[in-house]
């Protein structure tokens, strides 16, 4: 079997990976955004000036999290109506949440003003937007329906609205480093799971069990949460990059391959592990390499950035790093998509 650690027994076990976070890990990140909001909100207020605006309306799950510290679960913000949504303006932020979260949110977010959300955010904007005195509030553009803008300016016309897009994703972008250690206690937490669940991944194994185990065994040793539902694939439906665990059993030669990742005190892990169960094909072996060359390159590139040899990349040219190694080998066409992503409060 083919992986990227190593154990001395020839291939990873769980305590190659750092352990769990610890319940003081977790209070300290709590501590660390506490005390990182309110920098978080004079970075955005900032920008208010040049923008010609005196509030803002978000409405995104992750920003919630990260300028008030609300917590949504993945998914629950299609429920939640209009709790989460939070309006800050020069001097204060204005959190929206109904009856089910007034409780979760004072305890949550002690610095917001907690308003009741009504069902129809048309409905209550004229006095909640008053209660700020704004006059032209930027609003997350890319997250508001087009009929519920409409409505928003028919219920305070004197309130212009402002699309903005982007600010918080490209604050979120820079990690503190107390937000890197989650990032990289979800990493361990799910490299963990895997190195558990390798003595399983043996022929008949299908699919939909050994995803199934991987998930129990990241809930089970640090995972609050999955990042996402983990894919188990073998043999020809590892070409699906976004492919659903099926009843498929693993077989001596196939291609296995694994995406999935963990949520540690709301920052995620995302990660792709191709593994071989017995001896693989030259071509499926050749592929293997050629990929792990490219990505080697690019993280080459990323380390001389860090020592300071080369100036800061772009991921439009790490991408081109990686894509060129492909095509300078000659034997199979570049990836179709891109290299990477972000990663932190969200998957991508």
């Amino acid at each position: 079997m083919t992986a990227g650690h190593r154990s001395a027994a020839g291939h990873p076990t769980p305590a190659d990976f750092a352990a769990p976070p610890s319940a003081a890990d977790h209070r300290r990140w709590t501590e660390s955004d506490a005390a990182a909001r309110p920098a978080r909100l004079r970075r955005l207020r900032a920008r208010f000036e040049a923008a010609g605006i005196d509030a803002y309306l978000g409405l995104r799950r992750e920003h919630m999290r990260y300028l008030t510290g609300f917590t949504l679960g993945e998914g629950e913000e299609k429920v939640a109506g209009t709790s989460g949504h939070f309006l800050v303006s020069g001097g204060e932020v204005v959190l929206l949440a109904d009856s089910r979260y007034t409780i979760q949110a004072r305890r949550e977010a002690p610095g917001a003003r907690i308003v009741d959300g009504p069902r129809d955010l048309a409905r209550g904007w004229a006095e909640l937007a008053g209660s700020v005195g704004a006059r032209r509030g930027g609003v997350e553009a890319a997250l508001l329906p087009h009929a519920t803008w409409r409505r928003l300016e028919a219920a305070a016309p004197d309130v212009e609205l402002v699309p903005i897009e982007g600010w918080l994703e490209e604050a979120r972008a820079t990690k503190e480093p107390a937000e890197l250690e989650r990032v990289a206690a979800a990493c361990a937490v799910a490299d963990r799971a895997l190195a558990a669940l390798l003595p399983g991944i043996v022929p008949g194994a299908t699919e939909h069990d050994l995803a199934l185990h991987l998930e129990w065994l990241m809930r089970t040793s640090g995972a609050e949460t999955v990042a996402f539902e983990p894919t188990c694939l073998v043999g020809a439906n590892a070409a699906l990059p976004h492919g659903a665990p099926s009843s498929e059993a693993v077989r001596d030669g196939a291609v296995v391959l694994f995406d999935f990742g963990a949520q540690v005190a709301g920052y995620r892990s995302d990660m792709t592990r191709t593994l071989f169960v017995g001896e693989p094909s030259e071509r499926d072996l050749g592929v293997y390499e050629t990929v792990t060359r490219a990505q080697a390159a690019a993280i080459a590139q990323v380390q001389a950035t860090v020592s300071g040899e080369l100036t800061l990349p772009s991921g439009r040219d790490l991408d081109g790093v990686a894509r060129r190694t492909i095509e300078a080998d000659g034997r199979w066409p570049a990836y179709g998509h891109g290299l990477g992503h972000g990663i932190g409060l969200a998957t991508h």
